[in-house]
Order: structure tokens, then sequence, then C-alpha cells
């Protein structure tokens, strides 16, 4: 199938902003755009071949120059939070944007990837996204090159590929930000959704939701997702854990190597019947279950809130740059960043 263009609006400055559509032969469509490689719409078939959008996010170019929660968004060079906004790598400190209370969150709100204008390429039944990133920019050390492609296939996947490259060591720890309703964007809460992950452990986290640095057993806790469960089942348990990040909001443990492609999670809404497997190589997701949604206006007039949607961001653990038994996502001249996660429905 053809990739087909349409204008998307401009920024300030009057540059224009191209929504690329990506679809395939079964009726799965995916909308995105060179400002912040977001990700805007995906059209999924339901149980009765009925496509509906699955994602949220916004009709115009305008509100993701804002765009609190990411929706959709590439997060970069670094996704989720690094602790007191600094990190040491090769015996130097670098000091990172202080957004999220003492912490960095995202890299940085104004600068980071998600705010940034991509070069784009057409390349097959997808859309290769390109950007350069300067030495010191945002805080991280290295001249970076860094790619997002954005590929659908027959098989009713979208594959997200990352590749970086860096002429110094640095943090490369990619994301995407995507909030998933598969009742449909403008369906409401996703508690009744249910969730499978192939995680026996996660990261506990302390107050500003930081890593303790333990790989804790999710057995026995509401974290134990391993036996497939509603998300709503346990989220407003009295738990510690749960309080400090208002539900969950978490980095799990994928079971097996990380750095071979293997299914990370599942999520099945049932009337609908659509169910969505994630696969990654990579170690961590970020399970998100859009706790802390601002209320706002979405697509087609949707009123989006608090567990509107629910991220399953893919990602090396939080705080790994602090972290020295976190797996590594130092990347520079010896080792480049690649790694792919594919969305999979049913």
């Amino acid at each position: 199938m053809a990739v087909r263009t349409e204008a998307f609006g401009k920024m300030k400055d009057g540059r224009e902003i191209t929504r690329f559509f990506i679809s395939n032969g079964k009726g799965m469509e995916a909308g995105v755009i060179n400002y912040g490689a977001i990700l805007v719409d995906l059209l999924v078939p339901d149980k009765n071949g009925q496509t509906a959008d699955v994602v949220l996010g916004y009709d115009t170019l305008e509100p993701y120059f804002e765009n609190g929660s990411c929706f959709g968004a590439t997060i970069g060079p670094n996704a989720n939070r690094i602790a007191n906004a600094s990190f040491v790598l090769e015996g130097k400190k670098y000091e990172l944007a202080r957004n999220d209370g003492e912490n960095n969150l995202h890299s940085d709100a104004e600068l980071g990837y998600h705010k940034r204008i991509w070069d784009a390429q057409i390349e097959g039944n997808g859309v290769k996204f390109t950007l350069e990133d300067a030495d010191g920019s945002m805080g991280f050390p290295g001249n970076k090159r860094v790619s997002v492609t954005y590929t659908v296939t027959e098989e009713n996947e979208l594959q997200i590929h990352y590749h970086g490259e860096s002429d110094r060591n640095t943090i490369l720890n990619m994301t995407n930000h995507s909030y998933f309703n598969l009742a449909g964007h403008d369906a409401g809460r996703i508690e009744g959704h249910r969730l499978l992950l192939h995680a026996a452990n996660y990261t506990p986290v302390l107050p500003g939701a930081i890593p303790t640095g333990e790989i804790a057993s999710v057995k026995g806790t509401p974290f134990d997702f391993t036996t497939e469960k509603e998300i709503g089942r346990d989220i407003n348990e009295d738990c510690e854990q749960l309080k400090l990040c208002k539900g969950f909001d978490h980095n799990f443990v994928i079971d097996g190597d990380y750095g071979t492609l293997r299914e990370a999670a599942r999520v099945t809404e049932e009337t609908s019947g659509r169910v969505m497997t994630v696969l990654t190589d990579l170690p961590g997701v970020q399970f998100y279950a859009g706790n802390c949604i601002s209320r706002t206006t979405g697509k087609n007039g949707a009123v989006y809130a608090e567990r509107s949607g629910l991220a399953l961001e893919t990602q090396y653990y939080p705080d790994t740059a602090n972290e020295p038994g976190f797996p590594s996502a130092v990347f520079g001249p010896d080792r480049a960043y690649d790694t792919v996660t594919i969305y999979r429905f049913a």
C-alpha cells in the first residue's frame, strides 16, 4: 500500500508540518507527523471488521505544541526519569533540566525530541524520521543522529524501529508515548481492559517515581500481571507503591534475554474484541495507567481525563544513567543504539 500525505498545519514560524498515512490491505492505518515524530492516529479493525482510532491525540497541530501528556510522542534522547536531573559519565557530571520536581523527566519539556521538526522520508510501507542533535543539547554529550521508522505490515503490526549514533558516549533511551484505548480513543476509562505482562519483576520507586535500584518480585503484589487481569482490579489497593504514583506508573522487567525480540505484554478489550500484543527487544516496559492525564479535548471533540488511555512504553529502566546495576543505555562510537518495538493487533 502506498503512503499518502496531507498538510497538518504550520509552525509559528510558518514551516509546514505533514501527516503521513501508512495503511495495509486489512483496514489498519497509522497517521504520523514530522513534528515530534508523533503517532496521531491508529485505526484498527474490531471483531466485526469495524475500524476505530485507538490512540489518544489531537485533530490539529496547535495542541501538540503543549501536549502535556505527550500523546503519541517520540521521547528522546532519554525517556522517563533521571534522579536529581544529573548523571556522571566517564567521570564527568552532566546537568539536565529540573522539570519534574528535582528530577528530569523525558529530557526536556520544550527542547526534547517530541518538540522538534524531523526530516521525513517514505521507505516502503513506512516513514523514516531523522533528527540531528548537537553535543551539549539539553545537557547530554555527543553529536547525535537518530531516527525512528514507523511501518505498518499486512499482519496488522505497527513496527517502530529506533536507531541512534553518537560521536561520544551518551545516554540514548527513546520510546513512544502513545496512550491506547482499544475500545476507541473516545470510549472513556480503561480499567476494564485486561492486561498480561511477561514480567516476574518490577522496579519499585521512591517519592518522585525514581527507582530504588531494587529488582523486586511482583508475586503477591498488585503488580502481578503474569496472569491476565483487569487493570482496575487492584489499582486502588492500599499499597504504598500505588499511592506514590496514583496507580500504576512503574517499570516492569521483561522476562527473557533483552536484545532478543519477545512478547512483553498483551492487552484485551472484550467489547470490541481487539487484542494488542507488544513485542520488543528492550529490557523494560513502563506501564502507565494514565492516572494523571489532564482533562483536555482531543480528536473529534472527545474529552480525555484520568485513565482514558494506557501507555506501554518500552525502554531501558528509569534512572539507568545512575544505576550501575541496571542495563546500560550508554551508546557512542563503539555501540550504536538500535531497537525495535512492535504493536500487533488482532
